[in-house]
């Protein structure tokens, strides 16, 4: 009998075919609970933990190292204080080609705030960037 693997796709490196850059660069519309992130967080760490929280959650929704966060989105954050941090965050998030002359990473996550009514039960959607 013949091994079938799990897969048909050729493994990583074997191939010259991979993603090319113009497919990565995509913008994505996500709900953040930032609650569940600062639950139990004293007071005067709160909103810091909460830019950490967005941080790492842009890294893993988009693959990138790289995240940078747009300054409306950090008022939106603090704009109720350091203990005040809103539950719930509607962001988007751009992946976006790194044009920099020395950069070690090819592509890079820019984070923005979402102005939305009431951001609870809202579904990740893809936005079309221009």
């Amino acid at each position: 009998m013949s091994k079938q693997t799990k897969s048909n796709k050729p493994a990583a490196g074997k191939s010259g075919q991979g993603r090319s850059a113009i497919e990565d660069v995509v913008a994505r519309e996500y709900t953040i609970h930032l609650h569940k992130h600062v639950h139990g967080v004293s007071f005067k760490k709160r909103a810091p933990r909460a830019i950490k929280a967005i941080r790492t959650f842009a890294a893993k929704a988009m693959g990138t190292s790289d995240v940078r966060l747009d300054p409306q989105l950090n008022k939106k954050v603090w704009e109720s204080g350091i203990k005040g941090v809103p539950y719930r965050l509607r962001v988007r998030i751009s992946r976006k080609r790194n044009d920099e002359e020395g950069a070690k990473e090819k592509l890079y996550s820019y984070v923005q705030a979402v102005n939305v009514k009431n951001p609870k039960g809202l579904q990740t959607a893809v936005v079309e960037d221009s």
